[in-house]
């Protein structure tokens, strides 16, 4: 925890490791986007330029103008300047920003889960795409195969997921640290051939391209390719630390621009020639030909590290799903104990199954360029509804939050329409990807809720004295010595009906100690908080975790900690009541009692309740166990099925005839 609390503090490791995490998927953009937006310029297809002579100096100034503008307007002023001061506790990211605005409308819930869902999407679609255009870059010189390539460069990457990226990670800030200076470099050596390019730093030229080329809706979808990686600054806040993806920034935002316009200064002078391709990306052909088979290395290493950091980034969107409750229970590794290091196998394996599906099938990155972008714009649309309602919570001038709104729902919206056209040509991949997540995670909300709503609580104080008697009824056979059940509700005074139920009635469970054990999970990311409350003393105890929703919920090993404190402070014993083990000192037996609900085929719901009932179960029954998800040893521990809601005959109607 004291690596996190400094983790904001600004230093030169804390700079470069930045470089390393936050910046590789907009580090990598410089790769397919000029390549991408002189493709729809031209009309290529097949290699062939439909629309010879569009290039046009005008034309080159204005889509390195929106570029500039681009990085400046959204990822500058609206993450860097202002996203990432919503700091959660040191950390941030869409489900981040959520916790701390949830409480001010439900309907928050929406942005959060369509924006989560969005990322998710992209992620399968850009470690596709930055590895297969770092690849492309040999085909100048080569023949190389690219697909198979591709594949197992991806193979691998996915595979050494399982091991931790500890030691890779060490790695990413020098690399990306040199692949940052050569971008810049390169770009230099071209800008001094043609100064003329440093034109396109005024945003007239980008004004004038979208106000008179019939195309700019068409210029503006592959312009957004270059802001992509925007959603990465704030999603890593809680690695890096907020100065130090601020400063590094101003390094990594000049070395794009220089390269940007030393790309633009080449296809200025190639502009009869220039059909965009793999073979003439803009990107390598600034490149001298003696140092192409090294940039072509570099520029995969770097391309591995954006798709690195967008990975990590989904297994950590994916766990904070799972403890906010929007995401069914899924197996998550802690492979090494540096934080904010996880596994989440299923996720790893879909994402491999979607990138390596997306290579085969499109096989080069000109083609993919279409599929990428709408998602993340979606995303950003998302962060930005989320952001205006933190800054109002945090009483900014309602004008600025106007502005702000507005401002970025114009970009924002304008960005959208402009990649809608790519829905035909592959963007429809994203769209379909990012609405079966959302079927999984609104499912599963909605599901909480209606069960929430079935769930019966009654007042414990109640049954204070049945659970005493019981518990001192020789005459019913030990359930347990400790017996132990999970309860939902939030005060001390309730229990769910379901839980007296089991205890007395179902099948008497008699026990020495009756613990009743409540996780709730908090809005700050790393709370690790408990309560202890005796209801009954010695006879019925309440355990309340208080939970950050980036920790573990290892009930068994936090139910432990907490009962080896109470019976060092003397608070409890736990010591076994039976004659022959209690002379010996030895403790008594623990069993934890977890309530499964299931829908009963009597059950009144209406078809779209019912739908998403039947959808929960499904997914239930491809996620963990209860007993899994929180840490339980299946030894001791019972599952009870028990109806979600209870017919009784009060709903039947029935008619006695006479004899």
């Amino acid at each position: 925890m004291s690596n996190h609390k400094n983790v904001n503090a600004l230093t030169a490791g804390g700079v470069l490791i930045s470089l390393g995490i936050v910046f590789g998927d907009i580090g990598t953009s410089p790769l397919y986007t000029l390549n991408a937006i002189f493709t729809s310029i031209l009309g290529v297809k097949e290699g062939i330029a439909h629309h010879p002579g569009s290039i046009t100096t005008d034309v080159v100034l204005g889509v390195l103008s929106c570029i500039i503008w681009t990085l400046t307007l959204q990822t500058t002023i609206k993450y860097v300047i202002i996203t990432l001061r919503a700091d959660n506790k040191g950390e941030g990211g869409i489900f981040s920003l959520f916790s701390l605005v949830r409480k001010k409308a439900k309907w928050l819930i929406v942005p959060a889960v369509v924006g989560g869902c969005a990322l998710l999407a992209d992620g399968v679609i850009t470690p596709s795409i930055t590895v297969t255009s770092a690849i492309e870059g040999l085909t100048s010189k080569f023949d190389v195969p690219v697909v198979p390539v591709v594949i197992a460069i991806l193979t691998v990457l996915f595979i050494i997921q399982q091991f931790g990226t500890n030691l890779v990670g060490k790695l990413f800030g020098p690399v990306m640290f040199v692949w940052f200076t050569v971008l810049g470099i390169a770009g230099l050596l071209f800008i001094v051939k043609d100064l003329s390019i440093l034109k396109a730093l005024n945003p007239y030229y980008a004004v004038h391209l979208l106000a008179t080329n019939s195309k700019a809706f068409i210029i503006l979808g592959g312009v957004f390719l270059c802001t992509t990686g925007a959603e990465a600054l704030y999603s890593d806040l809680g690695h890096c630390g907020r100065n130090n993806i601020r400063i590094s920034w101003i390094f990594v935002k000049i070395t794009l621009i220089l390269n940007y316009l030393g790309q633009g200064v080449w296809i200025l002078q190639n502009e009869g020639t220039f059909i965009p391709s793999s073979k003439m990306n803009p990107f390598f052909q600034i490149i001298s030909s003696h140092f192409q088979v090294p940039m072509v290395i570099l520029a995969t290493m770097a391309a591995v590290i954006a798709s690195q950091a967008l990975i990590s980034g989904s297994f950590t969107l994916i766990s904070e799903a799972v403890r906010l409750n929007l995401w069914p229970k899924i197996k998550i590794v802690y492979p090494s104990v540096q934080k904010g290091q996880l596994y989440v196998p299923s996720i790893n394996w879909m994402l491999w199954l979607g990138c390596c599906s997306i290579v085969f099938f499109w096989k080069e990155s000109s083609k993919m360029d279409a599929a990428y972008g709408l998602s993340i714009t979606i995303a950003m649309l998302m962060t930005t509804i989320l952001v205006s309602v933190y800054l109002r919570s945090k009483r900014f001038p309602k004008y600025l939050i106007a502005i702000f709104i507005s401002v970025y729902v114009i970009i924002e919206g304008t960005f959208l329409f402009s990649n809608l056209h790519k829905f035909s040509d592959g963007g429809w991949l994203t769209v379909l990807i990012g609405s079966a997540l959302f079927t999984v995670m609104w499912s599963w909300f909605i599901a909480r809720k209606i069960k929430n709503r079935f769930v019966k609580y009654v007042e414990i104080e109640d049954y204070y004295e049945i659970l005493s008697e019981l518990s001192n009824d020789e005459s019913v056979p030990k359930y347990s010595s400790q017996l132990v059940y999970l309860t939902s509700a939030n005060f001390k005074t309730e229990i769910e009906s379901k839980i007296i139920y089991s205890i007395i009635q179902k099948e008497p469970k008699r026990a020495d100690v009756y613990w009743l054990v409540h996780v709730d999970v908090m809005d700050e990311p790393y709370t690790l908080d408990y309560k202890v409350e005796f209801l009954i003393p010695g006879k019925l105890i309440r355990i309340d975790f208080r939970l950050g929703f980036r920790i573990e919920q290892r009930v068994n090993l936090l139910y432990r900690k907490v009962v080896e404190e109470l019976v060092k402070n003397g608070e409890i014993d736990i010591t076994s009541q039976y004659t022959s083990l209690n002379k010996h000192k030895i403790a008594g037996d623990f069993r934890f009692v977890l309530l499964e609900k299931h829908l009963s085929k009597f059950t009144k719901l209406s078809f779209y309740e019912r739908t998403i009932m039947d959808y929960y179960f499904i997914l239930k029954k491809l996620s963990l166990s209860e007993e899994r998800s929180f840490g339980l040893d299946s030894s001791y521990v019972d599952v009870e099925k028990v109806p979600l809601i209870f017919v009784t005959p009060d709903d039947i109607e029935l008619h006695r005839l006479p004899v």
